[in-house]
């Protein structure tokens, strides 16, 4: 329940001066912000592994 707030991880496609950027919220800063709980930085680091890799593969 506390990572409701936190997740998921949103994800912004825009265009800035032509080209289309893709923008997301460091999920490990996020979480950390929120709590120092172990256990929910290491699901911040996996979401954040994940995430990232999503958005690579739509480069």
């Amino acid at each position: 329940m506390r990572l409701n707030m936190a997740l998921p991880c949103r994800i912004s496609v825009f265009t800035e001066k032509g080209k289309t950027k893709i923008g997301l919220i460091v999920p490990v800063k996020m979480l950390s912000a929120l709590s120092r709980d172990p256990v929910l930085v290491q699901v911040a680091k996996e979401v954040e592994a994940q995430t990232i890799r999503m958005v690579d593969e739509a480069k």
